[in-house]
C-alpha cells in the first residue's frame, strides 16, 4: 500500500514538472514575442538569456512571471521606426502582478483586452508613454489593481466610470492628458484611494458631495489644478493632507482658520484671498456656464430692495447729492483731460522717441541678474550635444524644414524612435533672448493647444537648441493644399469640415493665452505657418518665441482715445508687432480668410500688398446675404447648403475680426463660441435682434457675438465691389481696406 502511495506520488511530482515546465515555456516564448513587437535590444533581453535569470526588469516567482519593468528601455534601430503599442504577448502572462512601460513610447491606444487578460495585474505603469484615445472602460474588471499611473498622455475621451469599480486601487493618476467631461459620483466608492491625480485636463463641472466619503477614509492627496472645476467645494475637502485647487474657476469660501502649507488654491473665485481670478474673468466664466457667480460672496449689487414711503425724503436728498457730485466729477474730469493733453503736447516736444514694445517676461517678477540662469528643471529632458548631433543626422539638409525667424528648424528622430522637431539658435544677441523668453513661457504655462516642448540643450554657448513635440502634418501653410503623390503636380485641399477644426483649435488655443492666463498673453505671430498639425490635424500652436504679456495702456493711447485720433499702424516704433489681444484677433481674421478663400499667404502677407485683394473680397461678406459669399469660396471647396452657411458664418467672424477700430474686435472667447456654434451666427441673426434689446442683464453669448458682428459691420464705407451692386450691402466694407493696417 505504501508502496502504491509513493508511486503515485512521484507521478503527481512528474506531472507538476511537465505542467510546469510547459508553462514557463510558454512565458519564455511570450517574453520573446512581447521582446520582438516592441523591438528590444540584446543589451537589456539577451536571446540566449533566461528571463527569469539575466533580462532586465523581468521578476519571477516559482519560475512564473509576475512583474516586467521595462521603464526607459531603447530600441532597436529597426523597431524605432514604427514603434507602436504592440503587447499582445502579454496576454499569456497570466500571473502578472507589475508591468511598468513609464517613459517608453508606446503609440496607440490601451487595448481593450487589458482589464480582460490581465485578472492578476495590481500596478500597471504608463506614464509618459504616448498614448492616444480614451481610457477603455474593461479596466474596470481589473479587480485587483492598486496602482494605475497613465499620466502625461494625449488620453481623451471621459474618465470612464468603469474606474470606481475597482475596489482595491490606491494610486490614480490620470494628469496631464486631454480629458473632458466631469468626475463620475460614482468615485465616491473608492473607499481604499489614498491618492488622486487628474490635474492639467479639460475637466469641468462641480466636484460632487459624495467625493467627500473617500476623505472619510483614506485620500490623502487630491490634486484637480488646471481644469475648469467650478461651483462651491464640499466642506469636507479641506480636510486632506495635500490639496491643490489652482488654476479652477471655485467659488466660495475657504475656512479662515485654513492656512496649512502643502494646500494651493490660487488662480480661482474664492473669497477674499489672494492671487484669484479677478471679477469680470469669474462672472464671465460661470455666465457663459449659465450659472449663478456669488461674487465673492457679496450681495448682487443689481437686487436692491424696493424703497418705502419712509425712505422717500432720504432718496430724494440721495438724488440732489448724486447730482451735486456728478458735475463736479464732469469739471474734474475735463480739467485732467486739459493737464493730460498738456503733458502729451510737452512730451511731444522732446527729443524722447518712443522706441516700441519690447517683449516681456509672464510673470510680473523682475527679469534674472544678467549672467543669472533660468531654472530649466521641469522644462523636460537635458539633452547632451552629441544627442542632438545623432538626432538630427547632424543636421543635415535632408532633415531641414525650414529656416525660422528665430532658429532653423530640423526634423529628427531619438534613440527611442520618437519623432521630434530641434530649433538651433545661433548666439545673436536678439535671438539668445528669444530663446529666454520661450523657456521662461514653457515653465510657466501649459496647455494642449501649444506645441509640446520636450527638452533642451544648452551646453554651447554658441548654439542653443530647443526640442519640441514632432507635428506629422507640418503647419497650415503647407497642409492647405499637398500633392497628392510625388508623380503628379495635382493639389489636394483639406475639405471644409477639417479647416473647421483647425479654425476651432487655433481659438481655443488664442482663446486661452487671452483669457485664462493672468496677465493676459499675446501671441504676436499668429498665421497659418505658426498653426502646427498633428497626425489627426488638432492643433498646436508654435512660434511662441514673441509671446508676451499684453502691453498696458501707454500714455500716449489714452491721449489718443480721447481725442479720438486714428491709430495708424498694427506695429510700434521698433517694428514689433502690437502686444495687445486685439492685434492676434485681427491676425486671426486673416487666418480664417485664409480658409475660406484658400489663397495661400494671406495671413503672412502685409496689409499693404493685400490691400487690392482686401477691396475686392470683403464686399462679398454680408451678414444678410448668404450668396455673396459663393464669389470668394475656395473652388477646391465641395460643400452643401449646410457647409456653405458654416462658410457664411465664417467668413463674417473673419471679417469682424479685421475691424480697423481694436475696440471693436470680439474677443476670443466670443470667437471661439461662434466657431463652436457657426450656425447660430446666421441662423439666428434675425430673430436675435429682439434678444439684444431685452433688459435682462444676462444675455445669451450669440446675442453678444451678434451685437459684436453688427459693430463690426456699423463702420462702413462705399467701395466699389466685384459682386452684382444688388447682391452687396451698399458695397461696404469696414472703413476702407486702407485701414486694415490698423492693429
Amino acid at each position: 500500500m505504501s508502496r502504491m502511495r509513493y508511486q503515485l506520488g512521484y507521478i503527481c511530482f512528474l506531472l507538476f514538472l511537465i505542467f510546469d515546465s510547459t508553462f514557463e515555456q510558454e512565458e519564455r516564448l511570450a517574453l520573446l514575442q512581447l521582446r520582438s513587437s516592441l523591438g528590444l535590444r540584446a543589451k537589456e533581453w539577451p536571446i540566449k538569456g533566461t528571463p527569469c535569470l539575466n533580462w532586465r526588469g523581468i521578476t519571477c516567482k516559482n519560475g512564473r512571471v509576475t512583474q516586467i519593468n521595462i521603464s526607459g528601455f531603447k530600441r532597436t534601430r529597426t523597431g524605432s521606426q514604427n514603434p507602436q503599442f504592440l503587447v499582445d504577448a502579454l496576454q499569456n502572462l497570466t500571473l502578472l502582478e507589475s508591468f511598468n512601460a513609464s517613459n517608453f513610447a508606446l503609440p496607440g491606444s490601451v487595448p481593450e483586452w487589458f482589464g480582460i487578460s490581465l485578472e492578476s495585474l495590481q500596478v500597471l505603469d504608463l506614464r509618459f508613454c504616448s498614448i492616444t484615445g480614451a481610457i477603455p472602460s474593461t479596466l474596470g474588471n481589473l479587480s485587483s489593481l492598486a496602482v494605475l499611473y497613465i499620466s502625461s498622455n494625449g488620453l481623451s475621451g471621459m474618465v470612464s466610470s468603469s474606474l470606481s469599480r475597482l475596489e482595491s486601487l490606491s494610486v490614480l493618476d490620470l494628469s496631464h492628458n486631454s480629458l473632458v467631461g466631469s468626475i463620475p459620483a460614482s468615485f465616491g466608492s473608492l473607499g481604499n484611494l489614498t491618492f488622486l491625480d487628474i490635474s492639467s485636463n479639460l475637466l469641468s463641472g462641480v466636484i460632487s458631495p459624495v467625493i467627500g466619503n473617500v476623505a472619510f477614509k483614506k485620500l490623502k492627496f487630491l490634486n484637480l489644478s488646471q481644469n475648469m472645476f467650478y461651483g462651491n467645494l464640499p466642506p469636507v475637502i479641506w480636510r486632506f493632507s495635500f490639496l491643490d485647487l489652482s488654476d479652477n474657476y471655485f467659488q466660495g469660501k475657504v475656512p479662515e482658520h485654513y492656512g496649512q502649507s502643502n494646500v494651493f488654491f490660487n488662480r480661482n473665485c474664492l473669497q477674499r484671498l489672494e492671487s484669484q481670478r479677478d471679477t469680470s474673468e469669474c462672472a464671465s466664466f460661470y455666465d457663459e456656464h449659465g450659472l449663478l457667480f456669488d461674487n465673492f460672496g457679496e450681495s448682487n449689487a443689481m437686487e436692491l430692495p424696493a424703497p418705502n414711503k419712509s425712505d422717500k425724503t432720504s432718496h430724494k436728498n440721495v438724488i440732489i447729492s448724486a447730482a451735486v457730485l456728478g458735475g463736479v466729477g464732469i469739471i474734474a474730469i475735463v480739467i485732467i483731460f486739459v493737464l493730460l493733453l498738456i503733458c502729451c503736447c510737452k512730451r511731444g516736444g522732446t527729443n524722447q522717441t518712443f522706441t516700441g514694445v519690447e517683449p516681456v517676461p509672464i510673470s510680473a517678477s523682475p527679469p534674472p541678474p544678467p549672467g543669472a540662469s533660468l531654472k530649466f528643471s521641469s522644462l523636460g529632458v537635458a539633452f547632451s550635444y552629441l544627442q542632438i548631433l545623432q538626432t538630427t543626422g547632424d543636421f543635415s539638409d535632408a532633415n531641414l524644414i525650414k529656416h525660422g525667424h528665430s532658429g532653423d528648424i530640423f526634423h529628427g528622430i531619438l534613440e527611442d524612435g520618437i519623432h521630434v522637431v530641434v530649433k538651433r539658435i545661433d548666439s545673436s544677441t536678439v535671438k539668445r533672448k528669444a530663446y529666454k523668453l520661450e523657456l521662461d513661457f514653457f515653465s510657466k504655462v501649459s496647455h494642449s493647444r501649444l506645441v509640446p516642448l520636450l527638452g533642451h540643450c544648452l551646453e554651447s554657448e554658441n548654439e542653443k537648441f530647443l526640442v519640441y513635440k514632432y507635428m506629422p502634418n507640418g503647419d497650415l501653410a503647407s497642409s492647405l493644399f499637398r500633392k497628392k503623390n510625388t508623380d503628379d503636380d495635382s493639389l489636394q485641399s483639406l475639405d471644409w469640415i477639417t479647416r473647421l477644426k483647425i479654425a476651432v483649435g487655433a481659438a481655443e488655443g488664442l482663446s486661452y493665452l487671452h483669457h485664462e492666463c493672468n496677465p493676459p498673453l499675446v501671441h504676436r505671430d499668429v498665421q497659418a505657418s505658426s498653426i502646427l498639425l498633428d497626425d489627426k490635424f488638432e492643433v498646436r500652436f508654435g512660434s511662441l518665441n514673441e509671446v508676451c504679456a499684453q502691453e498696458g495702456d501707454t500714455h500716449q493711447n489714452r491721449i489718443s482715445r480721447l481725442l479720438r485720433l486714428p491709430q495708424t499702424s498694427g506695429q510700434g516704433a521698433s517694428g514689433m508687432p502690437s502686444a495687445t489681444c486685439a492685434y492676434d484677433v485681427y491676425c486671426f481674421g486673416k487666418v480664417l480668410l485664409e480658409l475660406v478663400t484658400g489663397k495661400l499667404g494671406t495671413s503672412a502677407s502685409s496689409d499693404a500688398t493685400m490691400k487690392e485683394w482686401l477691396d475686392k473680397t470683403l464686399p462679398c461678406i454680408s451678414i444678410y446675404d448668404k450668396e455673396l459669399v459663393t464669389n470668394i469660396i475656395d473652388p477646391s471647396l465641395i460643400i452643401d447648403d449646410d457647409f456653405l452657411d458654416e462658410v457664411w458664418a465664417m467668413s463674417v467672424v473673419a471679417r469682424s475680426c479685421l475691424n480697423p477700430k481694436p475696440s471693436r474686435r470680439p474677443l476670443m472667447r466670443y470667437i471661439l463660441k461662434a466657431l463652436e456654434n457657426p450656425l447660430k451666427i446666421v441662423r439666428e441673426e434675425h430673430t436675435s435682434s429682439e434678444g439684444l434689446r431685452a433688459t435682462s442683464p444676462r444675455r445669451s453669448w450669440n446675442a453678444t457675438l451678434i451685437e459684436s458682428w453688427r459693430h463690426s459691420f456699423s463702420d462702413v464705407v462705399t467701395l466699389p465691389a466685384i459682386a452684382p451692386a444688388n447682391k452687396v450691402e451698399g458695397g461696404q466694407i469696414a472703413e476702407g481696406a486702407h485701414s486694415f493696417s490698423t492693429r
